[in-house]
């Protein structure tokens, strides 16, 4: 999980070429711009929400994944 809270944001773009790729070579749609438009769309779905949770303590930035059970706290 250590390599998770540094790496977060590079997930949606590697989300976007994975997608763009599997349109590409796998379901052979030949518009790009579809191809772009269903991989950007579907990495907005899969890729992780960062929150902003208000406890008595303070502000702390919580990191949600449809992937993950339990949140995980950035620090």
């Amino acid at each position: 999980m250590k390599y998770f809270k540094k790496f977060y944001l590079v997930i949606y773009p590697l989300l976007i070429v994975f997608f763009i790729f599997m349109l590409d070579k796998i379901f052979l749609i030949q518009e790009s711009w579809i191809r772009i438009g269903v991989a950007i769309a579907l990495a907005y779905i899969l890729s992780p929400r960062k929150k902003i949770i208000r406890t008595q303590s303070g502000d702390r930035k919580q990191l949600t994944w449809i992937f993950l059970k339990n949140p995980i706290f950035l620090e």
